[in-house]
């Protein structure tokens, strides 16, 4: 890098008369390229929020917009009256390092349980959020890990700030028709656009793997079909290709189709760093990435995910002792972190 940096220094000199100019293109070009090193590697570690024996931070979601990160994710508490809830919950920061309160976006509800936000997306001049429910009635702390019901479904809000959100109202992926107690367990909902139809979008939810519905107006869903995946799926568009993130039993894996029918794997799974890592112990899950190569603060995909841990979900940290994380990469392969030896 330095020596390609003296070459052009050398190079720009001669097409410069003005010493002056000079060094202000040479100040820019090396703050242009190292600027995407600067944010990422003053990170001190790879945890962004900790969770703790009666709190877990799991499922993030993300959105850049304006140059500030807001940060959703699930919020699950053990409470003075001995029960556990879960919320969705947010946070913003403009430098990945210090993060606004969090602030509940959903009820106190344990027939509810508001969780798992998946993205936030633009649609007619409002931002729409979608998450899920899952239910845990009657869940004390003597009974955990407890897992939600049968009546878990998909859900979305809506916001014109970012800041204010509507009440949740219910996404009926399986069409108009099909009754609300028709539509069976889903959960873990991500929202993407169609690459070859502009206002065509698509929900991906947990259901038979990962399956597939779409809509022109966030009303009349169709329902499209399924394909094998793990949960927390997360989908970007990139060289008229979908890359699909997707959590099995332990990790992120990667896969990648062309039109949701023909999927093929990609890279190896990914565990980050766990063998190093307590805290993810247990389980590393729900990683979602934005693209933000082309940003020179950052120049890399981010990925926000979250480790459980020193125990495995079955055993109790599921909603205990799990943290939401960051790691990233510039080619889905190989990836970085705060403190990687």
């Amino acid at each position: 890098m330095v020596k390609f940096i003296s070459l052009l220094s050398r190079f720009i000199f001669l097409k410069f008369s003005s010493r002056k100019s000079f060094l202000v293109l040479i100040f820019l070009v090396t703050t242009s390229m190292f600027a995407q090193e600067t944010v990422l590697k003053t990170l001190n570690s790879p945890i962004i929020f900790k969770g703790n024996d009666s709190i877990a931070y799991r499922d993030p979601a993300i959105l850049y917009n304006n140059e500030i990160f807001y940060l959703f994710f699930t919020m699950v508490k053990s409470e003075a009256d001995g029960k556990v809830y879960s919320y969705t919950a947010m946070s913003t920061s403009t430098d990945l390092k210090n993060w606004s309160d969090k602030k509940i976006l959903t009820p106190r509800d344990q027939n509810l349980d508001y969780s798992s936000p998946g993205n936030v997306i633009r649609f007619n001049n409002e931002w729409i959020l979608c998450l899920q429910t899952y239910p845990r009635p009657d869940y004390y702390i003597k009974d955990m890990p407890k897992f939600g019901t049968n009546d878990a479904r998909i859900y979305t809000m809506r916001s014109k700030n970012l800041v204010d959100w509507s009440a949740p109202e219910l996404l009926k992926a399986k069409g108009t028709d099909i009754s609300e107690k028709d539509m069976g367990r889903m959960i873990d909902p991500y929202l993407l656009e169609d690459k070859d139809e502009n206002g065509k979008w698509w929900c991906f939810y947990k259901q038979n793997g990962v399956s597939m519905s779409y809509t022109y107006d966030f009303k009349n869903w169709t329902y499209f079909g399924h394909t094998e995946s793990g949960e927390n799926v997360c989908v970007l568009r990139e060289n008229n290709e979908y890359i699909l993130f997707h959590s099995p039993k332990n990790g992120i894996a990667i896969k990648k189709s062309k039109d949701f029918k023909n999927w093929t794997d990609f890279g190896d799974l990914l565990t980050l760093g766990q063998e190093q890592w307590p805290w993810a112990k247990g389980r590393i899950s729900a990683g979602t990435v934005i693209n933000l190569k082309n940003n020179p603060n950052y120049g890399n995909y981010v990925m926000f995910f979250h480790g459980s841990g020193p125990m495995t979900e079955e055993e109790g940290d599921f909603d205990k002792n799990a943290s939401i994380g960051i790691a990233w990469s510039k080619d889905l392969l190989n990836w970085e972190w705060p403190e990687k030896e």
